[in-house]
């Protein structure tokens, strides 16, 4: 091990097991902050029984308790918020008060209540919906995303996400793009951080019926969080402390594509303890978002188990464990290319191979996820808190081929392939809160242990793939193994020596010629370890955010940089604004899944060709860095609305992204130059007018890539060397969500949404264009454009019937259909309802680039969560409808990450659900 790793870990040894022996005690676990609060009289007499309610009116965040035969209450696993307390009691005058839980160390505060009449009353002001924070940010509770619309059942926590969040693209499969990004996002679940991908085609989420409350932070991160951070989401699971009567639900639905779930969920505990589990899963004929609108050979299913305990051992010391695991198996969704796929059945290695028809394609995958989170939290007296957690995560993801491995061949894929691989990421990770006067300090340190492990079998089922046979045209013929079988069958060699493309290597790995599977096997070890400290300063109606990390990155490289944090804000209470500004400089690291094959690829004789490796392209992708700045304001207008928005500019050297092999879940990153990402994100909040509540997020931010490709396997585009917009860039998206409580003793709430996308890049676009060198449209790029009786032009043999129905082409009124493709178009007659084609001559893919046509989405829920009136037991309805108006519309198209997806069809479901 590097000698200054070890320096550090020697020292995190010592703060960990030498500090607690000198005094040091907490209270709070993860990211959650506490409340202790005494009740008296006007004398100081303790005063029992007073009704306690504490609630955030931005994010909906509320909740009650009583206060004991003492007088004493408390709140727990409360999200680091601004909240407004009220104290009440039969013959006294209410107590409200506003209070700014922050930091891990609990409050401890003192009511005394006078004696009078008690308002029923509670008045909100434009101060209670400001927060003075430098970074930009959105709270979301349960009591909205249990009656959000969400597009996808088994990424919920994804679209929850997506819908709530400004800066967000949706893309396909549960993956959103967060402020340009393709995957720069963690999550932080109750403290616990992970940084790898938790789209459904890559991990399993926590499921969001076992969240409490989200933190989505789209502003310049503080020092404690590293790896992913262009989003944070902070993650507050729900407790059973406190719930000293078995609290629960029974929920299941049944909808569209055959779509049938189930969940049961237990709270129970008391002062001192608590448990909440959760068990959830899900059938569904639609599990990803496949490459037609017609919905076949994309089943799946998915099982959760979430459990939390939380144990006080005594008034200094608490215990908090997390524990999950999940499974999902599903279909890799077909599309029409994909059935009763021709190839070769006999013969292969000979001059007249024999085709036939070797059945459909039938991929399918499996991931295993495993996760447990120990905390030990301690207290120091009523300004500090010290936590010392562990965690072990491991996603084991299984692909299969089809059964016929011949099946596989597509129109993007001449392989089949299986693969093994897994993702255990272990660490230990330990903070030290501060809080007293104008200081809130918190100092900290992780350090995590990846083991990848990446086991590929892999063979080539294109009969024209690596053919050592062309005929005069240049054409690859199928079958021969040897470029000297090709004169007595009169065709011309491929051989190299002679300036063909002919590879000996990939001969034995030819299935269509007699040949087996290639096994690959690649592993490593990423260290990584981070050292922060961070300071949270308020002096009047200033507020500073100042903070250093350090990361010491250890896998196939090794990077050290040192990051500061800084923000400022400042609140103008006459006007209810508050002005802030941010800067953060982090460190880049690349993407874990299949990182040893991307890294080891290009070297290898067999992988580089199968791979699309770039020549002169590093096998070892770097972490690079960022510097992103933020500027922006928050402002309250009266008590109904609050507006907060902020300006983005990142610019990153070694900015990642992935490519794919074939049609599959295979993806691997790769390493650009550099990027740069401008933008805004804006959010506008309505938290309640006469039973309304609503929200609308929106922004515009653009992702510019500039090549040269600088590590990994596989790229298409920037070949040309000018800057591109990557298939993330979006120019502007907005989701409004509006919700109503029908004002009458038994009336149900109605919720609705509107998504406005105006569309990914999709560089695969045909078009004309002979003027962009870095186009795909231009000849000189192998492009389509063509002139047609000297008019421009578009050649389509380069896509399939059927892609050039996905793409929604239409030449001169004559649409494509799956069976029956267009050869060339008139460029100016070329058109599309799902693909935006630039005009001839206007393509440009910095620019101009192609894009997925712009699309309005309509979802709606109405539901009722008391149908019969009951006490302590109820019965919940709830009927919800995504893509209401059945809105035929792309996702993207032959996306370099992803290929081809539609939006989900006008898919209905109905819960029923019983609460005890």
């Amino acid at each position: 091990m590097n000698t200054s790793i070890r320096r550090v870990l020697s020292s995190i040894i010592f703060f960990v097991f030498l500090w607690p022996v000198i005094g040091l005690f907490a209270q709070s676990a993860g990211n959650s902050g506490s409340i202790y609060g005494v009740v008296t009289d006007s004398s100081g007499a303790a005063l029992s029984g007073a009704n306690v309610t504490i609630e955030n009116v931005v994010s909906g965040y509320r909740r009650d308790t009583k206060a004991d035969t003492a007088g004493h209450y408390q709140f727990t696993n409360l999200p680091l918020n601004p909240y407004h307390l009220v104290v009440s009691s039969f013959g006294f005058e209410n107590s409200v008060q506003d209070i700014d839980v922050r930091s891990l160390v609990p409050l401890n505060l003192t009511t005394g209540l006078k004696v009078g009449t008690a308002s029923t009353v509670v008045t909100v002001d434009s101060g209670d919906l400001l927060e003075n924070d430098s970074t930009f940010h959105t709270d979301v509770d349960r009591g909205l995303f249990d009656k959000l619309p969400l597009e996808s059942q088994s990424s919920s926590l994804s679209s929850l996400v997506t819908l709530a969040s400004p800066g967000v693209a949706a893309d396909s499969n549960g993956l959103f793009h967060g402020l340009g990004d393709h995957a720069s996002n963690s999550f932080s679940i109750d403290g616990q951080p992970i940084t790898d991908q938790q789209s459904k085609v890559f991990s399993n989420q926590i499921p969001s019926k076992s969240v409490q409350s989200l933190e989505v932070i789209s502003g310049a991160p503080p020092a404690e969080f590293g790896g992913k951070t262009s989003l944070v989401i902070q993650v507050t699971t729900r407790s059973g402390q406190g719930v000293t009567t078995p609290t629960g639900a029974i929920t299941s639905s049944y909808g569209t594509f055959g779509s049938a779930t189930g969940s049961v969920d237990l709270s129970y505990g008391g002062p001192r303890w608590g448990n909440f589990i959760e068990v959830d899963g899900l059938n569904t004929g639609r599990f990803l978002d496949p490459p037609e609108f017609a919905v076949f050979h994309d089943k799946g299913n998915e099982l959760n188990v979430f459990d939390r305990v939380d144990r006080q051992l005594s008034a200094k010391d608490s215990i908090h464990v997390n524990f999950g695991v999940s499974r999902s198996w599903f279909q890799t969704p077909n599309a029409f290319d994909n059935l009763n796929v021709s190839n070769v059945v006999s013969g292969g290695a000979g001059s007249n191979p024999i085709f036939g028809n070797s059945g459909d394609t039938d991929q399918r995958s499996k991931i295993v996820t495993f996760n447990i989170a120990p905390t030990y939290t301690r207290t120091v007296g009523a300004y500090s808190v010290f936590n010392f957690g562990a965690f072990v995560r491991r996603d084991a993801y299984n692909y299969y081929p089809s059964a016929n491995p011949l099946a596989d061949l597509g129109p993007i894929q001449s392989q089949s392939i299986s693969q093994d691989r897994s993702l255990t990421n272990t660490g230990l990770r330990t903070d030290y809160s501060y809080v007293k006067g104008i200081h809130n300090i918190k100092i900290g340190a992780v350090y995590t242990q990846t083991f990848l492990r990446e086991h590929d079998n892999l063979g080539i089922v294109n009969p024209t793939f690596n053919s050592p046979c062309v005929d005069g045209t240049g054409a690859s013929q199928p079958g021969f193994t040897s470029p000297t079988q090709c004169e007595d069958a009169g065709f011309v060699s491929n051989d190299p020596s002679i300036g063909g493309s002919y590879n000996p290597d990939l001969t034995p790995f030819d299935l269509t010629r007699g040949g087996g599977l290639f096994n690959y096997f690649g592993h490593t070890d990423v260290k990584e370890l981070a050292l922060y400290v961070q300071d949270q300063i308020k002096t009047g109606n200033w507020l500073f955010n100042i903070g250093m990390r350090g990361d010491l990155y250890n896998g196939l490289t090794v990077a050290r940089q040192a990051e500061p944090r800084v923000g400022v804000a400042y609140t103008i209470k006459q006007t209810g604004t508050v002005l802030r500004v941010s800067y953060a400089r982090t460190l880049e690291s690349p993407f874990n899944e299949n990182l040893v094959l991307s890294s080891q690829g290009c070297g290898n004789n067999v992988l580089a060709p199968l791979l699309a490796c770039t020549p002169g392209v590093s096998t070892t992708l770097t972490p690079g860095f960022r510097n992103e700045f933020h500027a922006g304001l928050q402002q309250a207008f009266g008590k109904n609305l609050v507006i907060s928005g902020d300006y983005i500019w990142k610019y990153t050297h070694n900015a990642f992204d992935f490519s794919v092999l074939g049609n599959t879940p295979i993806t691997f990153p790769i390493d650009w130059h550099n990027s740069k990402i401008p933008g805004f994100a804006l959010r506008a909040d309505v938290p309640n007018f006469h039973n309304i509540s609503a929200f609308v997020v929106m922004s515009s931010v653009a992702a510019r890539f500039f090549p040269p490709q600088t590590a990994g396997a596989g790229a298409t585009v920037g070949n040309g060397g000018f800057p591109f917009r990557i298939d993330h860039d979006e120019r502007y998206n907005q989701t409004t969500h509006v919700q109503y409580q029908v004002p009458v003793k038994r009336g149900p709430w109605i919720g609705f949404n509107w998504r406005f996308d105006s569309g990914l890049t999709a560089g695969s676009v045909p078009c004309y264009n002979v003027t962009d060198p870095n186009s795909l449209c231009n000849p000189a790029n192998n492009g389509p454009s063509i002139t047609i009786n000297g008019q421009p032009g578009v050649n389509l043999t380069g896509l399939t019937a059927d892609q050039q129905f996905q793409a929604g082409l239409t030449c001169a009124g004559v649409r494509a259909t799956p069976t029956a493709g267009l050869t060339q178009c008139l460029a100016a007659q070329l058109t599309s309802k799902l693909v935006a084609i630039p005009a001839p001559g206007t393509e440009n893919d910095d620019k101009d680039p192609p894009r997925i046509q712009a699309r309005n989405l309509f979802d709606a829920s109405i539901g009722e969560d008391n149908l019969f009136n009951g006490d302590k037991r109820k019965w919940s309805l709830r009927l919800t409808g995504v893509n209401i108006t059945n809105k035929y519309a792309l996702y993207n198209f032959l996306s370099t990450f992803s290929g081809t997806h539609y939006v989900t069809p006008r898919a209905l479901t109905a819960e029923l659900g019983f609460h005890f």
